[in-house]
């Protein structure tokens, strides 16, 4: 999502490098392109105002003017202060010291409410280890409770219904009134939403509020949405008095101005992230490490944290020995594909990785959907056990071969060629960018 707003900031600063010696002009410049920057990802025009002000006023000092790395400091400003603008440090969700823990899920139809629900019950349940019961208090949309019901099938998550004819609020005390008798300690209540806003729905999720109580009233909010998604944060916090945000399809490719501005706007933390469409698509959210992707500066803490929980530490060993020995081949290609794919999309995964964002043409290059990856996975397969361990034997008549073995096109076969080489020469340098106690740096990479 941010990657166009990276890519201008990133230039800013690379301009500044170049100045040497800063002048108030040069930074008066800086912040103008900054500004419009901000202004073209759809960020509110009063926090781009403020958030320029409290920039300039710092990067003013003499401190930073007489420095020998000026534009270092602008860079440590301008990082500080945009974590200050999403919020400083991680929110957590509130759990009660009385069970059950009651959060309250709201939000327009259309932002993904339902699906966030079960991923939040997912969430807490792995990571909190806490024990939660899903609740259909949507008795409205079609299929509403139906899709939480497979949800949380899914899931191995009981969700309660309710009767026949039992309006929200009572479905709701009811719920709780069941996890308590049934030692269930967080109750996620998935509320009805609008195409837009109205005064039943507002009243209705008002009266939900009333009857239990909740510890956490969440609005789930459609990042793809623009400001729209800040205008509408602004009015269920008035009514609700909102204790956190989620925004949803971070994923997709909206300018991120909700991002930036609904926490500055409405005063409220941003708690999670949705990231993808999978059950285990919703992440914390960490503004500083937010801020330092938006930078291009990377997030290598979320991407170990994301190595750490879906890689074979031993087969990763394995295959560290080899890049190391520059001996990475298709075989390990392939399985690094696979463990990839578990991880999130290669995009996504990539920009985590400091100066990524600013490679020329960007992460266009390595982005690939499920079909594309069945492709590569395709034409892999149709190489010999020497060609696969051996890439550089892959010559013109080889490519045809296995073009028409796997059913693939020529270019498809230098596609993923070209590809292999460049993921082989970046692995290859994170294995010889030196070592610390006896660590490399894909080692610490990885998390290991």
């Amino acid at each position: 999502m941010f990657q166009g707003l990276s890519e201008k900031l990133t230039s800013v600063f690379d301009k500044l490098r170049k100045s040497g010696k800063l002048t108030e002009k040069d930074v008066d410049l800086a912040l103008n392109e900054v500004k419009m920057a901000l202004l073209e990802a759809d960020v509110n025009f009063k926090v781009v105002k403020n958030f320029t002000k409290r920039v300039k006023e710092r990067c003013l000092g003499a401190d930073v003017l007489k420095s020998l790395t000026p534009t270092q400091f602008v860079v440590k400003i301008v990082l500080e202060e945009l974590t200050l603008l999403l919020g400083t440090e991680r929110a957590k969700i509130n759990i009660s010291s009385k069970k059950p823990t009651i959060i309250l899920m709201a939000g327009l139809q259309g932002s993904g409410k339902t699906t966030t629900t079960a991923k939040l019950g997912l969430h807490l349940r792995k990571d909190e280890k806490k024990n939660p019961m899903l609740v259909a208090c949507d008795i409205y949309r079609p299929a509403a409770v139906k899709q939480l019901q497979v949800l949380g099938d899914q899931l191995s998550m009981e969700v309660f219904t309710g009767e026949a004819g039992m309006r929200p609020a009572d479905i709701a005390k009811k719920a709780v009134e069941y996890a308590q008798v049934h030692d269930f300690d967080v109750v996620i209540l998935d509320t009805a939403g609008r195409l837009h806003i109205d005064e039943q729905m507002m009243a209705e999720v008002k009266g939900i509020k009333e009857a239990v109580s909740p510890h956490e009233i969440l609005l789930v909010v459609d990042a793809m949405t623009g400001q729209d998604a800040v205008n509408m944060a602004t009015s269920f916090n008035e009514l609700l008095e909102l204790t956190g945000i989620i925004l949803t399809k971070l994923d997709g490719d909206a300018r991120g101005g909700a991002a930036l501005s609904i926490r500055e706007v409405t005063g409220k933390p941003v708690k999670f992230i949705g990231v993808g469409e999978k059950s285990s698509s919703l992440e914390p959210f960490y503004p500083e490490r937010m801020a330092q992707r938006i930078l291009g500066m990377g997030d290598m803490l979320s991407l170990i944290e994301k190595a750490q929980a879906n890689m074979d530490e031993e087969k990763m060993k394995e295959i560290e020995k080899r890049v190391l020995a520059a001996d990475f081949n298709f075989n390990d290609f392939l399985y690094q594909l696979n463990q990839i794919k578990r991880m999130g999309p290669l995009d996504q995964l990539l920009g985590m990785i400091p100066g990524m964002s600013s490679m020329a043409g960007g992460l266009s290059e390595f982005s690939f959907d499920d079909k594309k990856f069945k492709r590569f996975e395709a034409i892999v397969l149709s190489m010999t056990e020497r060609e696969r361990n051996y890439p550089d034997l892959i010559d013109g008549s080889r490519r045809k071969r296995i073009a028409e073995g796997s059913g693939n096109t020529i270019q498809d076969v230098n596609q993923l060629l070209k590809q292999f080489t460049q993921m082989r020469k970046m692995m290859k340098q994170l294995g010889s960018l030196g070592k610390k106690q006896g660590k490399s740096k894909f080692a610490k990479f990885l998390g290991m």
